[in-house]
């Protein structure tokens, strides 16, 4: 089903999101790989998505935190961050000429114009979470894989979409092929599933030794999947096996090709991401960040600069070729925003949030909202921040005690409808150093 949503609609439709627990793996720096550099900040969640623009000046994220976010890769700066989904934005892709879709876990796509607060229509129809999206090379057609089991086609244009069925697991990554004429899907259910778009021809199905998480197709037509194993699988346009490399001992959960077809890039929960020579079948390097897992990966138009997204709520920049990160210094430019609160206990338990608020009146809201000015304040009425309903109902001031009883609990219990992420600190005496160093630090 396809609706148009009204801002009413759409605010209402806004509630609680749920974070995924995820569990965190270190790792050893090998020798010869290089550390990460953060990049761009702003999500208050892991980054599940990645989509960048055809003239590499822009890019899409999706998040955990129920948001997506729009960013210049020249000022590298947030542009807007896109509110509507009740729950993980899990994909992300660009229409072209100003708009975007984004899908989420609560089984629902919006379709955006860029610069506009609400989204211009959503795609329902899905009964759980979307985890992928593709456009056609015409750009006439959104594809949509979910855990539901099912592929959807949705013309852009307006419509009933197509049911794709088939897969008897959750499906987990979708693609269309660069000459638009098939689609391919992987499943958890241990095959690649290559969908003729024209007639009525039954799909391909290609058995796998592994559950899939990803897949990414070249130019060629040649196909390339992310496996739980670790292993990057390559088949044919027809779907014959055509070679593997691992790319690490933990499941490749993102999987990306250079728009040359000379690269692949496999990100692993693991932490790492693989950088394979798809002519040579060969791993070139591996890109370590911060221990934690990549969830998603992408390239520049140039085929050498490479985004990842992180559970470190984090998008770094890389040079693929080499394994050095990109404008190394722009971490060291920004400063540490909590430099001035050196050895403040209070500043230090605030570092969990620093993500996703801002504390001073001159900055500006991210996945969260200003905390300047937060005492005294009625919930839910920070300037320029788009709230939900449930927020806006409850009768809270945040006062030093609601502040500490906010973290005694945890938001989900304090704040039902919240979009902040389940969060609870134990000490009264790291609650308290809390509050006074917000109290110090939030002045106007």
């Amino acid at each position: 089903m396809v609706r148009t949503v009204s801002a009413q609609a759409a605010r209402r439709n806004r509630g609680r999101s749920a974070l995924l627990a995820l569990v965190a793996v270190s790792i050893a720096l090998p020798i010869g790989t290089s550390s990460a550099f953060a990049q761009l900040r702003g999500h208050g969640g892991p980054v599940r998505a990645l989509a960048i623009s055809a003239d590499g000046q822009s890019a899409i994220s999706g998040s955990f935190d129920s948001t997506a976010i729009r960013w210049s890769l020249t000022r590298n700066a947030a542009e807007q961050v896109l509110r509507f989904h009740s729950d993980a934005v899990n994909a992300v892709a660009l229409l072209g000429e100003g708009r975007a879709a984004t899908a989420g876990a609560d089984g629902r796509i919006a379709i955006w114009t860029f610069g506009r607060t609400e989204p211009d229509a959503v795609f329902e129809g899905h009964t759980a979470p979307i985890v992928a999206l593709a456009v056609s090379p015409d750009g006439a057609t959104l594809a949509s894989a979910s855990w539901d089991h099912t592929v959807r086609l949705w013309p852009l244009a307006g419509g009933a979409p197509r049911v794709l069925d088939g897969h008897t697991q959750n499906v987990n990554g979708v693609t269309f092929t660069a000459d638009g004429r098939a689609l391919v899907s992987v499943s958890y259910d241990l095959s690649v599933r290559i969908w003729p778009l024209s007639g009525a021809q039954t799909p391909t199905v290609v058995p796998m030794p592994t559950p899939l998480n990803a897949v990414a197709t070249g130019t060629d037509g040649e196909i390339a999947v992310g496996g739980a194993d670790g292993n990057v699988y390559f088949l044919t346009a027809a779907g014959t096996r055509a070679g593997e490399v691992t790319a690490g001992p933990r499941p490749v959960i993102s999987i990306a090709m250079s728009p040359d077809g000379a690269l692949v890039a496999a990100a692993g929960i693991g932490g790492t991401v693989a950088v394979i020579d798809r002519k040579a079948r060969a791993l070139m390097r591996t890109l370590v960040g911060p221990g934690l897992p990549v969830w998603s990966v992408a390239f520049l138009p140039d085929s050498r600069t490479l985004l990842t997204g992180g559970a470190d709520n984090i998008i770094r920049r890389w040079n693929a070729a080499t394994g050095e990160p990109i404008d190394p210094i722009l971490l060291e430019t920004a400063g540490d925003p909590l430099a001035a609160y050196a050895g403040d206990r209070g500043a230090e338990v605030f570092r969990a949030c620093v993500a996703c608020h801002t504390l001073g009146a001159d900055l500006p809201n991210r996945a969260g909202p200003t905390l300047a000015g937060i005492f005294g304040r009625r919930i839910a009425t920070a300037p320029g921040y788009n709230f939900s309903e449930a927020l806006k109902r409850l009768d809270i001031v945040w006062t030093p005690e609601t502040v500490s009883r906010l973290f005694e609990i945890g938001p989900q219990a304090y704040t039902p409808g919240t979009k902040m992420p389940e969060q609870r600190i134990g000490s009264e005496q790291d609650r308290a150093a809390l509050v006074q160093f917000l109290e110090r630090a939030t002045k106007r």
